[in-house]
């Protein structure tokens, strides 16, 4: 039987290198499906563009958890790159709608076989129970940053 030696003041620290080596996997995953000029946040966006039709740019900003400005410049490149388009809300001229085009949607096709590889790796070994509690515990470790200042 293994006996690991779990030093809780490296959690965090643990959980920063698990983050690392899942965007590794996903950089790497999607250069082999012919996407190597999206990073990570890139596909996060499109992500929750595929599981809502539209968002505004305020709500994509609190999904992904970046500020503004970088919201800006991510939505500007897969603008470019022809994934999502924009138009002004007919409610309020000030506010950006973004959805998906149709290549942004075949995009979605395409990570979501990455999507569900990623899953399977990383709950390799713990049974459901073990998966769900491990869920619960990072939910909870999430929530003591949401006093943070919101971007």
């Amino acid at each position: 039987m293994n006996t690991f030696n779990y030093d809780t003041s490296k959690t965090l620290s643990l959980i920063s290198l698990i983050h690392s080596k899942v965007e590794c996997y996903l950089s790497e995953e999607l250069k082999k499906k012919g996407l190597p000029n999206l990073s990570t946040s890139h596909g996060f966006i499109l992500y929750n563009l595929a599981r809502c039709s539209e968002l505004t740019m305020g709500e994509i900003t609190k999904k992904i958890n970046r500020d503004k400005s970088t919201t800006t410049a991510l939505i500007k490149k897969l603008i470019a790159l022809g994934y999502v388009e924009e138009y002004k809300s007919a409610d309020d001229c000030r506010v950006k709608i973004i959805k998906l085009t149709p290549k942004g949607m075949s995009f979605t096709a395409a990570t979501s076989e990455i999507s569900k590889d990623l899953q399977e790796r990383g709950l390799k070994g713990l049974s459901e129970d073990d998966a769900k509690l491990l869920c619960a515990l990072l939910h909870k470790v999430e929530s003591n940053f949401e006093t943070q200042p919101s971007f």
